[in-house]
């Protein structure tokens, strides 16, 4: 949704826009639905670069589409993974003699290089150090990416920009309670959001003992668990189990579109208590839409707390549970917290600002060619 968002300010800016993906089996429908809803995203050029089999996208005709792509930009901007394609775009970039933007999202954070590092450092070795050397530019989230990353010594180009929401695709934001008519087991209770893919990096393990921490205090309050099961899912269900809360916790999956709005708008407050984050847009939505919001340090968000709109705490299910229980026991604050975060977001964290700085660096990058 980060490259979507972009794309779409950037192409309501009069920008021609071409936005290539990988194609994901069983969810291309459900996906292109909640991209069709951004505004302006019906400008952007999309396209869908098949899976079949691993190197589908790298060799024959992928490759040769990818190679046009390139061809017909003057600048391409990469969101880096470890996956081949973001190596081969680039090097298809220099190839060409067109300039190229790395988004790095956190993929660089000594945390994440820490997890699967052989296969990490063979990539660096093999390909990526070189893509992200010779960068027209590196774009950052935050300050705190920038200082994580200086080990590696890049000589690259920074820009820090983060990432952002449509005000026009939130307004009119849905109906006190839409989100209890959704989900009746709710029993109309209030509830903690947890809103990303279940995956061990976003603190799972961390929420399951900070709610059980401070269930029996708060016994009308719910936990609302959101997002696509990426490994961590099990272990989830599992902890909670063993503090017999089952009946108090819902997963209910991905959730998209004016349903997600109604999540955030109905919920006591929005945690989540990743080990590390690039820069996380569930919490932009989740502030924009007037959530009051316990993240962590590693979220490298600390706006929050200096807004007013939320704490940061340690990666700590104990920290986690005192932040939780401190808003849930104070209305008066969650509702300052969100005034705070939507006032935050609609200053300093919206799409089309953001887009303008963008394609304000992709104007240096053109002119130092």
């Amino acid at each position: 949704m980060i490259a979507a968002g972009l794309a779409a300010a950037q192409a309501g800016l009069d920008c021609q826009v071409t936005l290539a993906t990988h194609s994901t089996p069983g969810r291309d429908e459900q996906i292109a639905q909640t991209l069709q809803s951004l505004p302006h995203f019906e400008q952007v050029h999309l396209v869908c670069m098949e899976r079949r089999g691993p190197l589908a996208p790298y060799v024959g005709k992928g490759r040769s589409r990818l190679r046009r792509l390139v061809a017909d930009a003057q600048v391409v901007h990469v969101h880096f993974s470890w996956e081949p394609l973001p190596r081969l775009t680039a090097a298809e970039c220099r190839r060409n003699r067109c300039p190229y933007f790395v988004l790095l999202n956190g993929m660089l954070d000594p945390w994440s290089l820490a997890q699967k590092p052989w296969k990490k450092r063979l990539a660096l070795k093999f390909g990526t150090h070189r893509m992200l050397q010779q960068a027209a530019a590196l774009h950052l989230g935050t300050r705190t990416e920038q200082q994580l990353i200086e080990p590696l010594k890049l000589r690259a180009p920074r820009i820090i920009l983060p990432n952002g929401v449509f005000m026009e695709e939130l307004e009119p934001l849905p109906p006190s309670g839409s989100f209890y008519c959704e989900l009746p087991r709710l029993e109309r209770q209030p509830y903690i959001l947890f809103m990303s893919r279940l995956h061990h990096k976003k603190g799972l393990d961390l929420l399951a003992d900070a709610y059980a921490t401070i269930a029996s205090q708060f016994t009308d309050t719910h936990l609302v668990v959101a997002g696509p099961d990426d490994g961590a899912g099990a272990d989830f269900e599992r902890r909670i189990a063993d503090h017999d809360l089952t009946r108090r916790v819902h997963l209910t999956g991905p959730i998209y579109g004016r349903r997600k709005l109604a999540a955030l708008c109905d919920c006591a407050l929005f945690c989540l208590p990743s080990r590390q984050e690039g820069f996380s847009v569930a919490i932009v939505e989740a502030l924009a839409c007037a959530a009051p919001v316990v993240i962590t340090e590693g979220c490298h968000f600390p706006q929050v707390a200096e807004a007013g709109a939320g704490m940061v705490v340690n990666a700590d299910g104990g920290a986690v549970a005192m932040a939780m229980a401190r808003l849930l026991g104070d209305q008066t604050l969650r509702e300052r917290m969100g005034r705070a975060g939507r006032e935050l977001i609609t200053t300093g964290y919206t799409w089309p600002k953001i887009a303008e700085s963008v394609v304000a660096a992709y104007d240096r990058a053109l002119q130092s060619r």
